[in-house]
């Protein structure tokens, strides 16, 4: 089984974040860097660090360690995207996960391919699963020389396609091929929503905020970890009840398809999730969320806002935190 996280250029016109639940209220520490980032994508190749995050064009940083110092050396795009759609200088959506790719990025350049599936307006959009789910939070994993597509966000929750051999579209027969994977059980209440809100960013029950899903695999499990709740905008002077804040959760399967469920035997469809990571001292909110697996253990890393500092959008940092397992279910561990 070989993970993958690409770059995919998947978007939406639809703005949309999430809402959340509650985190441990003793928790090991973050363990912290001196990268600021937003929805982070981090690589190993060869003991060099890879960091991909929000920003103009995509913004790579690298480190010969997860704890930094990390430096900041160019961008995925020399241009906007040419997908038009959402912000086109910032794209946001995205996954990488590929020692060959990322060599090939560093040495030849990127390559933007458009769109390979779109919500909301455009090509397919009006077929299923696509007409229900917000087409963004890309995730790949492939499994025996099969690529699966894992994203969405809000509207019915996380699905996932097969892609084709190319890893870069998908098959006519992609909706009979769908799995849906994770949907948050309570949407915001109506008065919470903006007055306004983009149809595009909710189905007919609200909003619910479940985003940014990554699949991992631990013998013998695949295990599916969600950012679940707000995001982002906090207000420092009315901040989200405790627990409705981002946090991070996981269910897991003997098949990368689910169906994943808790520790209670909830399948995440069903609005199930084991809380793994949240709000704890001076981190809050933690989120897009990754995995890095290794021969020493897996790591589990994140973005985080530290209440000491801000809990402006950019100034979030990269935090890590190492995992073990008991009984089949990770958990935070102080070392590996």
């Amino acid at each position: 089984m070989v993970l993958i996280q690409t770059l995919f250029s998947l978007f939406t016109v639809s703005l949309c974040r999430s809402i959340p639940r509650s985190g441990p209220s003793s928790s090991p520490s973050t363990q912290a860097t001196d990268l600021k980032i937003h929805d982070p994508t981090v690589i190993n190749v060869g003991g060099i660090y890879y960091a991909y995050g929000v920003g103009e064009h995509i913004v790579i940083h690298q480190a010969s360690d997860l704890a930094g110092p990390w430096t900041q050396i160019g961008s995925v795009l020399d241009q906007d995207s040419i997908i038009p759609k959402g912000d086109r200088a910032k794209p946001g959506s995205y996954d990488y996960r590929s020692q060959r790719d990322l060599l090939l990025l560093l040495l030849r350049g990127w390559t933007d391919h458009g769109a390979i599936i779109q919500s909301g307006t455009g090509q397919g959009s009006d077929e299923h699963p696509f007409n229900e789910v917000n087409a963004i939070d890309p995730a790949v994993l492939v499994v025996e020389d099969k690529g699966l597509l894992i994203f969405g966000s809000y509207w019915s929750g996380i699905w996932q396609v097969p892609l084709n051999q190319d890893l870069r579209s998908v098959s006519n027969t992609t909706g009979a091929n769908a799995h849906h994977l994770a949907k948050h059980p309570q949407p915001e209440p109506v008065q919470s929503q903006n007055q306004n809100p983009n149809p595009l960013c909710q189905d007919s029950s609200g909003r619910r905020p479940v985003e940014g899903a990554y699949i991992s695999y631990h013998a013998p499990y695949y295990y599916l970890w969600l950012s679940w709740g707000q995001c982002c905008d906090y207000d420092p002077s009315n901040l989200p009840p405790p627990g409705e804040e981002y946090s991070i959760r996981v269910g897991r399967s003997e098949s990368p398809h689910g169906p994943f469920v808790d520790k209670q035997g909830e399948e995440l469809t069903q609005g199930g999730g084991e809380l793994i990571y949240g709000s704890n001292n001076d981190v809050y909110a933690p989120g897009g969320q990754g995995v890095l697996t290794g021969e020493t253990g897996d790591i589990l890393y994140y973005h985080y806002l530290n209440t000491t500092i801000s809990y402006d959008f950019w100034e979030a940092r990269l935090g890590y935190s190492y995992l073990g397992y008991v009984d089949g279910w990770p958990v935070i561990q102080d070392a590996l």
